[in-house]
């Protein structure tokens, strides 16, 4: 089982966009670009809407079915751990394995001693095409990568060998994530990782580093541009030497999470992928959610108005919704609304301070994200937001699948 050269991440927290969003796979398709739907969503998703794995699978075989779509699809069990992968196992035919909390936890010496013995013939200056100077590498760096994430690597094996048994070699395609920690993972860090997943015989085809900046949710990226496009310019390089030199599979690409509206960085992302011909896997599961809020305000009525108490009941439970995700949202409290202007806003005061344009006076990216976590006030609404979401489909599906195509597909693969 092999994923395609471009895949994208679409999580649907309440598994009715399912159809918009391939939609929009099937709109890239028709202007010549070939794109894996890869329907994603996360053990701590599914435990707040009360949901389980098998309603992912649902979902996108009936999207599938629906359009009619010959290419292939996958369901992603999101940042799965050895806890939780046994809920997954039936459903999911794509996982990514999350280790990020085990780096920094140091191996067996025997274990970080039989590594630095099989690659310190890498001591020395190492060149690698596409990477303009040598990097200079020794016997200590290996012995201090080996020292972090070794283990972290070995947890990944232990998840995908329980996969494995389960469904058979061949049968899913692995994602290893290391995103979701402060510090990011330099290229050369990375080549070793990519080492340590060889010889776990874990058969990645696509591999999630933390970048430099910040990857806050549903929005922009922060940081420094250029250091990024550097850093994933060479990370593609190290995956390039990295298939050649420890046999790992060919189709390896590079995975970005919490990729949702990283708009500035897609043109560099665009010009990478060209010059090295490579692949990527982009997950962005929270801008659906957004545009579902985004459909309902722009439905005017009561679609604007459980849009309103969506973002009153995020303002009031703050703590308690930003707290999981405090990684990756900055939020200034202080320059919320007030819940007495927001129930005020008009249809296209709440849309234009919702929607991620940021050449509009009223986008306003504190807003943004604080409904981006507050989904779990709509999840506390039951079948009073699906029936809205059912009954402004429309609306909402067209939302939806503008925002993906025009937003995400057209700049990344396009453009």
């Amino acid at each position: 089982m092999k994923i395609g050269r471009l895949s994208f991440g679409i999580g649907d927290r309440f598994a009715h966009q399912g159809k918009a969003q391939l939609g929009a796979m099937i709109k890239a398709k028709q202007a010549g670009v070939d794109i894996t739907p890869v329907w994603n969503k996360s053990h701590r998703e599914h435990t707040i809407i009360k949901t389980s794995p098998g309603s992912v699978r649902a979902e996108a075989d009936n999207a599938v079915k629906q359009l009619s779509w010959r290419g292939n699809y996958f369901v992603d069990a999101d940042h799965i751990n050895l806890n939780n992968v046994d809920l997954f196992i039936k459903s999911s035919d794509f996982f990514t394995l999350d280790v990020a909390d085990y780096i920094g936890k140091k191996a067996d010496d025997g274990e970080i001693n039989a590594f630095l013995q099989k690659y310190k013939k890498f001591a020395g200056r190492l060149n690698i095409d596409g990477i303009k100077q040598p990097i200079e590498i020794t016997a200590d760096l290996i012995t201090k990568i080996a020292n972090k994430f070794l283990w972290a690597v070995g947890e990944a094996g232990k998840i995908y060998r329980r996969i494995e048994a389960a469904k058979g070699k061949g049968n899913f395609i692995t994602e290893v994530s290391m995103d979701e920690t402060n510090q990011p993972q330099s290229p050369i860090e990375m080549l070793f990782i990519l080492a340590a997943i060889a010889g776990q015989e874990i058969p990645a085809q696509t591999i999630a580093p933390k970048f430099t900046g910040r990857f806050n949710k549903g929005v922009d990226y922060v940081g420094n541009i250029a250091q990024f496009e550097k850093e994933f310019n060479e990370d593609l390089a190290v995956i390039v030497f990295a298939v050649k030199e420890f046999g790992l599979p060919e189709n390896l690409k590079l995975s970005i999470h919490s990729g949702s509206d990283k708009f500035s960085i897609y043109a560099p992302i665009n010009r990478a992928l060209k010059k090295f011909d490579a692949g990527l896997h982009i997950k962005t599961a929270g801008t659906t959610w957004l545009e579902e809020l985004i459909g309902l305000a722009v439905a005017g009525g009561d679609g604007l108005k459980i849009a309103k108490e969506i973002y009153a009941g995020a303002f009031g439970r703050f703590d308690e919704l930003c707290g999981p995700y405090a990684t990756v949202i900055d939020i200034d409290r202080n320059k919320l609304p007030t819940l007495q202007t927001v129930a005020g806003w008009d249809s296209e005061k709440f849309t234009n301070t919702v929607r991620h344009n940021q050449k509009c006076g009223d986008y306003d990216r504190n807003v943004r994200q604080l409904l981006h976590v507050g989904y779990k006030v709509a999840a506390e609404m039951g079948r009073d937001y699906l029936n809205a979401l059912e009954k402004h489909e429309d609306i909402i599906a067209g939302c939806v699948s503008e925002n993906i195509f025009n937003r995400h597909i057209k700049p990344l693969f396009l453009e």
